[in-house]
């Protein structure tokens, strides 16, 4: 309890005992105030006048229970909004027909987990779409005799489509899914769309070495340089064998496909989107 005099910046307190009784002595005479406080209970407050050799007796006070104030704030965890995304960019299309599924046009969009990765991944490689492409790589390869060890007819095209398929299952999962999984990194391409041509052209070329990480920093693209390497070095147990050159047909693999990455983004980034279904409208809220 704490009692204090109209006009007085601090009062006199006094705590009271177990059976609620409390005391103040030696007050002087006039008005004052009484401020009653309990933890857990609302503040009361009494005032009342004192006169010169008087003892007085304050009439009960009862403390109410203090109201509880609860605040509740609802909403997307980050694994849940990234979900949301990956629904959006799996209905992305070029012309309504070629999958478009490695690229975001959310400038802050939520990292991907391990699970999410992979599933972009199997999205990619089992779509009907790849199988046709993969089909006609197989076909131009036959036209032009590559990889001539593999032969001609049907038993040539189908291995030709077998390593071509491999390839890209190969590269996908191992630089869109295993590694960023195991280096944290983000397998997909984040759209520009503002700036001068000349800087959204270095940034796509750039983005075929850099990456952003699962904490939304710029690093170097260890997941698509390491899994070029790798789906590079894999490709070798497969293709003929007067086509494989052990080390140096892995590095120039890897070469080359680091090139095509900066080609492709190149395309996503000035051409792509004009002609790629449900790409999402920007939020003008949401700079």
């Amino acid at each position: 309890m704490e009692l204090t005099r109209k006009g007085e910046a601090t009062g006199s307190e006094v705590v009271s005992g177990n059976d609620g009784q409390f005391s103040f002595a030696a007050v002087a005479a006039g008005s004052f105030q009484l401020t009653v406080t309990a933890a857990g209970f609302e503040t009361q407050i009494a005032s009342a006048t004192l006169q010169s050799g008087q003892i007085l007796t304050v009439p009960q006070i009862t403390l109410p229970v203090a109201t509880a104030m609860t605040e509740v704030k609802v909403g997307l965890s980050t694994p849940e909004i990234a979900e949301e995304e990956i629904k959006v960019q799996e209905k992305q299309r070029v012309l309504g027909v070629i999958p478009n599924f490695y690229i975001t046009y959310v400038p802050n969009a939520a990292p991907l987990t391990p699970k999410q990765k992979f599933k972009l991944a199997w999205k990619t490689t089992t779509d009907p779409v790849t199988f046709g492409i993969v089909g006609a790589i197989a076909g131009i390869q036959q036209s032009q005799n590559a990889f001539s060890g593999y032969g001609q007819g049907a038993q040539g095209y189908g291995k030709r489509y077998g390593a071509s398929y491999a390839d890209l299952t190969a590269g996908t999962f191992i630089g869109g899914a295993v590694l960023p999984s195991l280096l944290k990194q983000d397998p997909r391409y984040f759209y520009k769309g503002t700036g001068t041509k000349r800087s959204r052209l270095w940034y796509a070329l750039a983005n075929s070495v850099i990456c952003k990480g699962d904490n939304g920093r710029w690093q170097t693209n260890y997941s698509a340089i390491l899994g070029s390497l790798a789906a590079g070095g894999i490709s070798n147990l497969y293709y003929p064998a007067s086509d494989r050159r052990g080390a140096t047909l892995t590095f120039e693999t890897a070469l080359i496909g680091i090139g095509a990455t900066g080609a492709a983004n190149i395309i996503e980034e000035f051409f792509s989107t004009k002609f790629t279904t449900n790409v999402p409208k920007p939020d003008p809220s949401k700079p």
